[in-house]
């Protein structure tokens, strides 16, 4: 097996990536360091680590969707109580990808795939993410095709979301990047108020009928959905 498509193949990074990494001389098989292209390793000898981490084959690749609660942060680190990993009594150790503020709700992923926090995260790969949003007051068309056209926040201007309204003061959002504290802060933007903010979708999994506070496993057609853009 080329070393790219172990270091693919253990879930650590995308091929492109190992690439990068082979070249950079971060790469070393059996203490020895790979630099150049075209090597291949034998998962079942071979040692191999990625700037000192040693990089093992996993026998399988765990996808999960979870129904975050509130209160419930979106870390691995055990210095906090209530960490979303409580909530998933598997084995083997995964982790979130992305985040949701404390005090929002619906759909995080969790895997144990290296690769899948860099699709989900990079502006080029457009994954769609989609929320529900109540708010503290009603709100203006107006308001609503501000935050739909994008305005500057943070320093650059945000990208065109899609917006459908649902009540006076509910409406859809979906957004093809995930700033700090977005929604909100758009919402106060055009002077209202977050009560309650839920995710609903990201790319083609749905939050769905899940309960809050279970979780699931992704099927087939949603994980080659998410990994299809992995060279």
């Amino acid at each position: 097996m080329r070393l790219q498509k172990y270091l693919s193949a253990a879930g650590f990074c995308s091929r492109r990536k190992g690439e990068k990494f082979i070249l950079s001389g971060l790469v070393k098989v059996n203490g020895v360091v790979i630099s150049e292209l075209g090597t291949k390793v034998d998962p079942a000898k071979d040692v191999v680590e990625v700037d000192g981490n040693k990089i093992e084959a996993k026998d399988d690749l765990i996808y999960i969707a979870l129904n975050k609660p509130k209160g419930y942060i979106t870390t691995c680190s055990r210095q906090r109580d209530r960490i979303v990993l409580d909530l998933v009594n598997i084995p083997q150790r995964i982790y979130p990808v992305g985040r949701l503020d404390k005090d929002s709700t619906g759909l995080l992923l969790l895997t144990n795939d290296g690769r899948l926090h860099n699709v989900l995260s990079h502006p080029s790969f457009d994954h769609e993410k989609e929320y529900e949003v109540s708010l503290k007051w009603p709100i203006a068309d107006e308001a609503l095709d501000k935050m739909k056209e994008g305005f500057f926040l943070m320093g650059s201007k945000t990208r065109p979301a899609e917006i459908s309204r649902i009540s006076p003061e509910k409406f859809h959002i979906t957004l093809k990047e995930g700033r700090n504290r977005q929604i909100r802060r758009m919402v106060d933007k055009v002077g209202n108020r977050v009560l309650e903010l839920k995710r609903i979708r990201i790319s083609d999994v749905k939050l769905g009928n899940l309960k809050e506070g279970a979780w699931r496993y992704l099927t087939d057609k949603e994980k080659k959905a998410l990994l299809k853009n992995i060279k």
